[in-house]
């Protein structure tokens, strides 16, 4: 239901921003800060007065209670209707298919590919800000829908995304619709090789700005699951032996407290992903004795038996070292609350998808790396996509509460996320997907991102390289994990 709330919440703001500026554009482009950032092109600057008057028209088609109507219809028609959008066009034309759908709002029409409310009157609550240079919309929150999300500011989160626009834009390719364009034109390749040369870029950059940070001897990693972390990790170390800076890694898993003393849910279950499931006294302890330049026995959490226990690996870090530690807890402040800040630096990674179906159609970031797991739970655990699904709203909670709070505490943050990286996962997803059986809780969820793969032009596996990110969940990689 919330899906369909935001979907309908868009078509709406599509049409008063048509209402008021026929010539101009929308582009409703990624997620921040509790809402949604829109680019607003009717060339002029957006002010706050421009912003209210979007949001006093919203709020009288939403009075209107106007009808939401859902057409199908033969696809040279549907091309038609939308001549002269042409990002909708692009990617219609794309699309292996007779038929095609729309839907229309009064006298406006949009494409939104999946359910939506009956009508306006169904929408309560939102929010319209001036966000930069654009337009923030902001929605309900998801656990109290009476009231918004909470505004808070994320200028890092948005400067990655905003940064990968721009690479995006140099190429031509800001839509999958131009993406599928370039593939079919035989331009995968170098799209591919030309986009792991701009992600490599930018840890190389990371690492100069660690080198320059003289103090640094703790280097922090975190993100949400399969974002890629454990391959990104590996690829900025290189980057700091190049920088003549040797990393040496402790596991953040191995400072585990014996299971007995963990803190349990409010299920009473044990929750081992809460940060007081782990040692943080020893852990200090230690990460301060190496920085001290002493040597240190580290831990070694056995999950048989649930103890923590001496390993008998000893480490000593040199002046031209760096201690590298990655895990979900390492931009949260009481990790490492006893340790000088000015020696540590913080690195926050995860996919940020910012290719979007078109103008008015942003694909989440958690579709990526839900995709990504899937994929890799099935390669490497044997899993089907139907557990991979329903085991899902139980990560992102977790990520809720021990992840994202802490996402502007980095130094940096790196984009995981490659331009063609799901016309790449896609013929591997795909199958999973179909798997999934009618009568499965998670069916509708695999119809929704069947869905989406069914938009996107297919790229052959064999191209990506192996150093690539990507790896770390098709396999084949250059790296040991």
């Amino acid at each position: 239901m919330r899906r369909e709330y935001i979907r309908t919440l868009f078509l709406i703001l599509c049409k008063a921003v048509h209402d008021l500026y026929p010539d101009g554009r929308i582009k409703i482009l990624f997620p921040v800060s509790n809402g949604y950032y829109c680019d607003l092109l009717i060339g002029e600057v957006v002010s706050p007065e421009i912003v209210a008057r979007i949001r006093h028209r919203m709020r009288d088609i939403i009075k209107a209670d106007l009808r939401i109507v859902a057409h199908k219809k033969p696809r040279e028609e549907v091309l038609k209707v939308f001549e002269g959008d042409e990002s909708k066009v692009r990617l219609m034309r794309s699309i292996d298919a007779k038929t095609l759908r729309y839907c229309s709002l009064d006298d406006y029409n949009d494409t939104f590919y999946n359910a939506m409310l009956k009508s306006t009157g169904g929408i309560s609550l939102f929010g319209l800000e001036l966000y930069y240079n654009g337009i923030l919309l902001r929605v309900p929150d998801a656990n109290d829908p009476s009231r918004l999300g909470k505004y808070i500011r994320q200028d890092k989160m948005l400067d990655a995304f905003m940064e990968s626009h721009r690479w995006q834009d140099r190429m031509g390719i800001s839509n999958v619709g131009t993406l599928n364009e370039a593939n079919e034109a035989g331009y995968s390749s170098q799209l591919i090789t030309v986009f792991e040369a701009m992600q490599e870029k930018r840890l190389s950059r990371i690492a100069d700005d660690i080198m320059a940070r003289r103090d640094v001897r703790v280097i922090l990693i975190a993100g949400p699951s399969s974002s890629g972390k454990t391959t990104t990790c590996k690829r900025l170390s290189v980057q700091l032996v190049v920088n003549g800076m040797f990393p040496q890694q402790i596991s953040m898993d191995d400072y585990y407290v014996d299971r007995e003393l963990s803190p349990r849910d409010e299920n009473g279950e044990y929750d081992f992903e809460s940060i007081h499931a782990l040692n943080l006294d020893l852990f200090n302890e230690h990460v301060n004795a190496l920085i001290r330049g002493e040597e240190v026995e580290l831990p070694r959490y056995n999950f048989m038996t649930g103890k923590s226990e001496m390993s008998g690996k000893k480490i000593r870090l040199e002046d031209n070292e760096v201690l590298v530690i990655e895990g979900i807890h390492a931009l949260n402040p009481e990790l490492t609350s006893h340790i000088p800040q000015r020696q540590i630096y913080r690195l926050y990674a995860s996919a940020l998808t910012s290719i979007t179906l078109d103008d008015h159609n942003y694909i989440p970031t958690t579709d990526n790396r839900l995709l990504r797991r899937m994929v890799r739970d099935n390669k490497y655990r044997n899993a089907t996509a139907e557990k991979t699904l329903s085991r899902w709203a139980s990560v992102r909670r977790g990520e809720d509460k021990w992840i994202f709070p802490y996402q502007e505490n980095a130094d940096a943050v790196f984009n995981t996320a490659l331009l063609f990286e799901l016309a790449v996962l896609k013929p591997q997803a795909e199958p999973l997907l179909a798997a999934v059986p009618k009568s499965s809780p998670v069916y509708d969820e695999a119809k929704r991102l069947k869905s989406l793969l069914r938009h996107i032009k297919p790229m052959q596996e064999k191209q990506i390289p192996p150093t690539s990110l990507l790896r770390e969940f098709l396999g084949g990689s250059s790296f040991e994990y």
